[in-house]
């Protein structure tokens, strides 16, 4: 605190009286402080107790407030008796702010500095390669594609999108990494500049460190259904040679789910088709067993040719009947045409029954109509199996046919560039990042450095 000098001593003293002054103007401010200066008190002088005055005496003018405004009076007085403190003192710098200084020199500024000596003296110039193709597939409109978007909401998809994704993430994993690789040798491309101690390749032997370097120097967009890649070397053919690479095994992955989706069309047809085949060749060998143990080609043909013979002889009995009631009408009754017409009546009887006994059995005594039957069955059975071998061999071309037309290739269009000249590091970008996240960081430090001192 800065000492009291009589000058303020006097301008300290002055203060109440100019606030007692009130509206009175400059004669009356000079008059109360005269006053007070002579009798220490604002109610002495030529006003006197009798006459009232800021003191509240019994005068008239004391009392011309009125008897409820003596506390008021009161408070104001004691107000005005109190000392008004002096001035601020100018600021003058201290240790703290040194520090802060030196701080930000050291937090932000310095590693700027360094940052930016790293960028333009000792960081190598890389070139970047770019690449964008697509799956696409021969698919003709599907059901699901007819219905619009009944197909999305049941859950259904094409295709199309799950083989990019599947490429997308081939991209992304050590399978990919460890093929190019073993085309191009990574390693010794990306640690050409070993002057360059960040954006080299430092890792070891191990695929996993090459992996990392993987991540870091090819990068992946993906945006409905297409892939951009961006590869990044320190040699613009090594750039190249790494994006064509990327695009020959995607390639071959592509062709790889087509002979797997190939095959899982086909499959199903084709085990269909075995099954059919197998019973068709089943049936018809017990057809062929069964003509061979019992002498006939045909039962069915063989019952209708006997039905014939039965039908014939029954229309041969029907008209020698009719002969005889006439013969029985009109002749002696010992003509000898009505013997005659008997005997061939009871010719024609016998003859019919003995074709009646042939349905019943044969010469195995097994009944001509469970023959039938059972060839009925096994024919039923062969048709059942050709049918069946059919439809399976229908099939089986159908979906051969589809599994052709359904081929999946890659549509690149983007083809792998050539970069003419380096692109990265950006280092202007670079360098304002890194100062603009150190003097964030330097800001927030102080701010809770700060916060932390006045809390103290």
């Amino acid at each position: 605190m800065p000492e009291h000098t009589p000058k303020s001593d006097a301008a300290q003293a002055e203060t109440p009286a100019k606030v007692a002054a009130g509206p009175a103007g400059p004669n009356r401010l000079r008059k109360t402080g005269a006053k007070k200066t002579a009798g220490g008190k604002m109610g002495g002088g030529r006003m006197g107790p009798g006459k009232g005055g800021f003191a509240g005496g019994p005068g008239q003018r004391g009392n011309a407030g009125g008897p409820g405004k003596g506390p008021m009076k009161q408070r104001i007085q004691a107000a005005l008796d109190q000392p008004v403190l002096p001035p601020a003192s100018p600021a003058t710098l201290e240790k703290r702010h040194f520090g802060l200084v030196i701080s930000f020199v050291l937090l932000v500024i310095l590693p700027t500095f360094l940052a930016g000596f790293y960028l333009y003296t000792r960081a190598a110039d890389q070139y970047a390669s770019y690449v964008g193709f697509s799956v696409r597939s021969e698919t003709a409109p599907s059901p699901t594609d007819v219905l619009g978007g009944l197909g999305s909401l049941a859950g259904i998809s094409s295709s199309s999108t799950s083989d990019t994704d599947i490429l997308y993430k081939f991209i992304q994993s050590r399978d990919l990494v460890e093929r190019v690789n073993n085309r191009l040798d990574l390693r010794e491309i990306w640690s050409k500049a070993s002057d360059d101690p960040i954006f080299s390749y430092r890792g070891g032997s191990a695929l996993e460190d090459l992996a990392d370097e993987w991540e870091r120097k090819v990068r992946i967009y993906y945006d409905n259904g297409m892939i951009d890649l961006r590869i990044l070397a320190f040699e613009a053919q090594d750039a190249q040679d790494i994006a064509t690479a990327i695009l020959d095994e995607g390639g071959t992955l592509i062709n790889e789910l087509n002979d797997i989706a190939r095959e899982d069309a086909l499959r199903y047809a084709r085990t269909e088709l075995d099954r059919a085949q197998g019973l068709l060749k089943t049936a018809r060998q017990n057809v062929t067993e069964f003509r061979n143990r019992y002498q006939l080609v045909d039962p069915t043909a063989d019952v209708q040719s006997q039905i014939g013979v039965v039908t014939s002889l029954q229309q041969q009995l029907a008209e020698q009947l009719v002969s005889l009631g006439m013969l029985k009408s009109n002749a002696q009754p010992d003509d000898p045409r009505i013997s005659q017409t008997d005997l061939r009546v009871k010719v024609i009887r016998e003859q019919i029954n003995a074709e009646r006994q042939k349905f019943s059995s044969d010469s195995e005594d097994i009944a001509l109509t469970d023959v039938v039957g059972q060839y009925e069955t096994l024919a039923v059975d062969r048709q059942f199996a050709e049918t069946s071998y059919t439809a399976a061999l229908a099939a089986f071309e159908s979906a051969r046919a589809e599994a052709v037309r359904q081929s999946r290739y890659i549509a690149s269009y983007i083809r792998p560039t050539l970069a003419q000249e380096p692109e990265f590091p950006q280092r202007s970008q670079l360098l304002l990042i890194i100062a603009g996240f150190l003097a964030v960081a330097w800001v927030i430090g102080a701010l809770v450095f700060y916060s932390l001192r006045d809390r103290r």
